[in-house]
């Protein structure tokens, strides 16, 4: 297993680490058809991920109504020390009006709901789920700065933020003295690089980590699909489209990937996340595996290698195909610059 450093902490997390959005969530209609593995069934996959050396898992309160966090916090117990846990907070967990969101009310009590689910004294990554519009962020800090010196929460991410809410907490943080952001947690692959855009970016120049979600855009790279449709019934994408997608280009990606991966003799998944473990600033990909045979081949992905000519292929079979403004602009402005520029 690589390891790498997590944004400008000292913390070292392995190169790919295990999604549980998967665990638990068997009869419900919307966390069933994503996952809903049972205990036996998570165990299976957190043993392995183990002794393949990943020290980093992910989950969130909201996942399978709090079960994920459950069935993780028993499955970790006996490695406590030795591994990582990333959970969220944002998401709704409750029918009442303020089981939402990141006002201080909201943050104390999914902390302690999380410790609690997960059977631990601390949360290695506290990260936030989503942005609060109608939440001050310098509430939110201030609350999980009282997480913090309380030794309840070591470290606070993000995940699903644009760079300028990010930006943002950076700002409130740094004077007030509050929690700085150590991490993003975005979704990125070969069918979604809006994060290239704003994001990485922004995380490069703030020495933030990148956690990176659904680098096989729910499946859809993994080599199950093309453009006769899904070959696999019971697979994510087939019941549960998310993330958007344009499918044209994705079919154009997926001929690249069996290209490429024919010339490694690897699978598509493994190229396709070969391919995001090779972009400047990525930290850690987080994998969302429902089966032994699953996590075994993507796991693979850190030991592949890509040539110059596979990464240029694969670039240009899904590059943007309308440019971003002002990225575009900001390049050809910059192209005149020297003596003599305009």
């Amino acid at each position: 297993m690589q390891y790498r450093q997590l944004g400008g902490t000292g913390v070292w997390v392995s190169a790919v680490s295990l999604g549980t959005m998967t665990f638990g969530g068997q009869s419900h209609p919307l966390w069933g058809p994503i996952g809903g593995l049972g205990f036996d069934e998570a165990s299976v996959l957190v043993g392995r991920a183990l002794d393949a050396g990943i020290n980093l898992f992910d989950t969130a309160d909201a996942y399978a109504d709090g079960e994920s966090e459950e069935i993780l916090g028993a499955l970790l117990a006996p490695q406590r020390q030795g591994v990582l846990i990333a959970t969220k907070l944002a998401m709704r967990v409750g029918a009442e009006p303020n089981a939402v969101g990141l006002s201080r009310l909201h943050v104390t009590r999914s902390i302690e709901n999380s410790l609690r689910r997960l059977g631990t004294d601390y949360i290695d990554l506290y990260q936030i789920h989503a942005w609060d519009p109608l939440t001050p962020i310098e509430e939110t800090l201030a609350a999980l700065d009282d997480a913090v010196r309380q030794g309840k929460v070591r470290y606070v991410g993000a995940s699903n933020v644009a760079a300028w809410q990010a930006m943002k907490a950076l700002g409130v943080s740094s004077p007030g003295g509050l929690p700085r952001l150590v991490s993003l947690q975005s979704y990125y692959s070969l069918s979604g690089r809006d994060i290239e855009h704003e994001i990485l970016p922004l995380t490069r120049d703030q020495n933030l980590g990148n956690l990176i979600y659904s680098p096989l855009a729910s499946g859809l790279l993994s080599g199950k699909y093309d453009r006769t449709g899904h070959t696999e019934e019971t697979a994510r994408w087939a019941r549960f489209q998310m993330p958007p997608v344009d499918l044209e280009q994705t079919y154009d990606i997926i001929d690249c990937l069996r290209a490429v991966a024919a010339r490694h003799e690897a699978s598509t998944a493994a190229v396709a996340l070969a391919w995001v473990l090779a972009q400047e600033g990525v930290t850690s990909v987080i994998l969302g595996a429902r089966r032994l045979d699953q996590l075994d081949d993507n796991l693979g992905a850190v030991d592949l290698r890509l040539t110059d000519d596979d990464l240029r292929e694969l670039d240009a079979a899904s590059a943007p195909r309308v440019p971003a403004y002002p990225g575009y602009m900001q390049a050809q402005l910059l192209t005149t610059r020297g003596p003599g520029g305009h």
